[in-house]
């Protein structure tokens, strides 16, 4: 039986890197990882179906608004949007915004420190990021597809719990009690469990 492939796209302030560990746990699996282009260059080469979206973060979002409506989607610490009333307070994005324009390395630095992750030291494309941060702030896509897994951690800094609990409403969920917004990298193999899992149903 020809496996799917895992086109996986990694979220704000992040690169192709971050999925090592979870490409590592689902090795039988031919994969493609996008890549925003914010450390290097833009990569989003085409795929073949039959293909799996796996988007972490704001990469969730843009597969569920790229990829046509019958591909299943995995969503890592992921959403249908991210500001908002049930999501996180505009004002917030708008303040990343605002600094980020001024001193776009401190934010970039903060905003993973907060993830748990190591700062940069190389470039950064501040015209890329700033782009992406915009789509943080005013993006929003349909929520529901056929077939969706939705993973998350408890300890997320970065998604608070109203919004972990009611993006892409109605579809599988499961939360890993310990993890924050790194799941990819702090618990491949409890992700990949449960992507096996999803994808045998």
């Amino acid at each position: 039986m020809t496996r799917p492939t895992l086109l996986m796209l990694h979220g704000w302030g992040f690169d192709a890197q971050l999925w090592d560990p979870l490409a590592d746990a689902l090795a039988d699996y031919p994969i493609i990882r996008w890549d925003r282009g914010y450390f290097s260059a833009l990569s989003e080469q085409a795929v073949a179906a039959p293909l799996i979206g796996i988007g972490h973060s704001l990469g969730a979002m843009l597969l569920a608004e790229r990829l046509p409506e019958g591909t299943p989607l995995i969503a890592i610490n992921g959403f249908d949007h991210f500001t908002g009333p049930d999501a996180v307070p505009s004002r917030i994005v708008e303040r990343m915004r605002t600094r980020f324009a001024e001193t776009p390395r401190e934010v970039l630095i903060d905003f993973r420190a907060r993830c748990g992750a190591a700062s940069v030291a190389g470039p950064i494309c501040e015209e890329r990021l700033a782009a992406d941060l915009t789509l943080l702030a005013t993006g929003r896509v349909a929520s529901r597809r056929d077939k969706l897994l939705v993973l998350n951690g408890s300890a997320d800094p970065i998604l608070p719990p109203i919004l972990r609990d009611t993006a892409f409403p109605g579809n599988m969920r499961a939360e890993q009690p310990e993890a924050g917004h790194l799941l990819p990298l702090t618990h491949p193999g409890w992700c990949a469990e449960r992507i096996e899992a999803f994808l045998c149903e």
